[in-house]
């Protein structure tokens, strides 16, 4: 028996390759599937089912194009009712693959749908979970993002989950090895571990959610508390997810296609294409396309896509760093972003030597900014509330970059203003949405935060809620 985690960082995802005796099973596959069926050829094997633990928001899997391509089955746990052709498993249903078993749990909560999945191993004992969004290292999944497609409420999904974890998970044995479908920095939770991998009975220890003593009530109350609104591009996925897709490779062949700056330009025109620049933040700041939006792909890349342009059917237009503009097309797709155009050939140098106009971002040390703050200048700062809560500079205003849209009446229209991140990658993302919108008064402080806190500026200091 061979299990192998395949972790995808930037998404912080688990995908999941089981073998045993010849036959493979894949959970909750990525949308690019060469590498699974390449994996079982290697080893002579035939991948045999492909498990997907629930209709993922935050990511488009791979399951439609692998069935495709393998003839395997899509395998849903009850409730499930996608378009395609899949075999919708009953709770406790078994399937053999070699020498092992996998297990069907329904686990609802996340969504109803929600199944983990059991793997006993050649001598019958349980050894692995493979939990999906039910249940993450430190933390279980949000209760609130299937709620709109019906009556049921918050409430309701998060009871499912109390009721899920306490029958089907808790009262397995604690040497259970738990794999979930995500680690933190994933938006499917709000408090999970850096850990990809877990005892059940560590958990047990450490998991808020598994306390032994928790009432119903408590447990509603702590798995809804402080939940953020979702990204705006999880409904397109579970749509997509649900219905299905194109070929990444008809994704890839249309993105991927090299344009010259005017035919890159005509289209940007003729299109109302986003021009999306994923080059270093250091060299969009020196320069870049006017009105083009900045997000690195050396940075949270996919999620900020989802999280800012939301719509998933929006026409993008690639700026990228040379050899990397098919990098850039792949990650779009993971997140629903099918609609690239293509890239700008020879990249932002080819835009400057073809005597096209380009823009530029104010930007200063923290050095510099030591002296301008004397001036009282205001002070932008878009990273998460929490970030802003625990310190930032004296007299900053928190302006989020996940809801900047909300807070652009705020920023100063004439006078100059500064903006800042924690460490200067989200400050750029930002600056580069306000030039889109006209806002051109701003200066970017690089190294954000943590280059703030080296010099003498004054910051706050973090005032416990119970002391207010």
């Amino acid at each position: 028996m061979n299990i192998e985690q395949i972790y995808t960082g930037c998404l912080a995802q688990g995908a999941y390759y089981i073998e045993s005796n010849g036959e493979v099973a894949i959970i909750d596959p990525l949308r690019e599937v060469q590498p699974y069926i390449d994996k079982a050829a290697q080893q002579n094997a035939t991948v045999k089912y492909i498990f997907e633990t629930h209709f993922h928001a935050d990511f488009v899997s791979g399951h439609v194009t692998l069935a495709e391509k393998t003839g395997a089955p899509i395998i849903y746990g009850p409730n499930a009712n996608p378009t395609f052709k899949a075999l919708i498993a009953e709770d406790q249903q078994e399937f053999t693959l070699g020498n092992i078993t996998i297990i069907a749990l329904h686990t609802p909560g996340h969504t109803m749908e929600s199944t983990s999945y059991l793997l006993r191993d050649e001598n019958g004992k349980d050894h692995a979970l493979f939990s999906g969004d039910t249940l993450f290292l430190g933390d279980v999944g949000r209760p609130d993002l299937a709620q709109k497609t019906g009556a049921i409420t918050v409430e309701d999904l998060a009871s499912h989950l109390y009721d899920s974890l306490r029958e089907k998970i808790m009262p397995l044995a604690d040497e259970v090895i738990v794999y979930p479908a995500h680690g933190a920095g994933s938006a499917c939770g709000k408090n999970m571990m850096k850990e990809t991998m877990d005892t059940l009975g560590n958990q047990k220890k450490v998991n808020y959610a598994l306390r032994a003593d928790m009432t119903k009530a408590e447990f509603i109350k702590e798995v809804t508390d402080g939940l953020l609104p979702p990204p705006s591009y999880f409904p397109e996925n579970v749509k997509l997810n649900k219905e299905g897709y194109d070929d990444i490779s008809e994704v890839l062949k249309r993105g991927t296609t090299a344009l010259s700056p005017t035919e890159f330009e005509v289209i940007a025109n003729e299109t109302n294409a986003i021009v999306l620049d994923v080059r270093p933040q250091h060299e969009f700041v020196k320069g870049h396309i006017p009105r083009s939006i900045f997000i690195g792909l050396d940075g949270s890349f996919a999620p900020w896509v989802g999280a800012l342009i939301a719509d998933t059917k929006q026409p993008i237009l690639l700026v990228t760093p040379e050899n990397r503009e098919e990098e850039a097309v792949t990650r779009l797709s993971r997140v629903g972003f099918d609609h690239t155009l293509g890239y700008l050939q020879g990249g932002f140098n080819a835009w400057k030597k073809a005597a096209k106009e380009y823009d530029t971002i104010s930007s200063i040390s923290t050095e510099t900014f030591q002296e301008a703050f004397q001036n009282e200048l205001a002070v932008f700062d878009v990273r998460r509330e929490s970030e802003f809560a625990s310190e930032h500079v004296i007299e900053a205003k928190n302006t989020p970059l996940h809801y900047i849209n909300s807070h652009l009446a705020e920023f100063p229209q004439e006078e100059t203003f500064f903006v800042h991140c924690a460490g200067g990658y989200r400050s750029v993302i930002a600056a580069s949405i306000l030039k889109s919108r006209g806002i051109h008064n701003l200066v970017n402080i690089e190294g954000g935060f943590k280059a703030i806190k080296e010099t003498d500026i004054p910051v706050s200091e973090y005032v416990c809620p119970s002391s207010l």
